[in-house]
């Protein structure tokens, strides 16, 4: 994997929302058409995660029922990167996951500027779409 790439996955929890900001391209589970929107990923452990706030997101079913997707890049560079996501059912790394996604956003200086606190683990480990990225054709986070 490029180097500029590499570099644009490695966020922290100083990372701004736009470096969290990307497109992913699913196919629709209903549709069989392709559907792209923004979201935001994570890393937690050297690992891609996408995630939101507890909600129901057609993305999650998308990728439930066609498992690749493109993950698209769009800021510091641009690059569209195929990719598998697998919903984290296990619920100690999902708790794990979590935790860290909701300290990133409840730190005092917030990157993203969402309203604090954000909602508690219970409600995100309850409500909340969790899928581990993984990249196709030979890339290597």
């Amino acid at each position: 994997m490029d180097t500029e790439i590499r570099e644009a996955l490695a966020i922290t929890p100083a990372s701004p929302a736009r470096e969290r900001t990307i497109d992913i391209t699913t196919i629709g589970a209903r549709t069989g058409r392709p559907r792209r929107i923004e979201v935001w990923f994570y890393r937690v452990d050297g690992q891609i995660y996408l995630s939101t706030s507890p909600a129901r997101r057609s993305w999650y079913a998308n990728i439930l029922a066609n498992p690749a997707f493109s993950f698209h890049l769009k800021h510091r560079v641009r690059a569209d990167l195929p990719a598998v996501g697998t919903p984290v059912r296990d619920r100690r790394r999902r708790e794990a996951v979590f935790r860290s996604i909701i300290a990133d956003l409840n730190q005092p200086w917030n990157p993203a500027g969402i309203a604090q606190p954000v909602e508690p683990l219970e409600e995100w480990m309850a409500g909340s779409p969790l899928v581990r990225v993984d990249f196709t054709e030979g890339n290597d986070t």
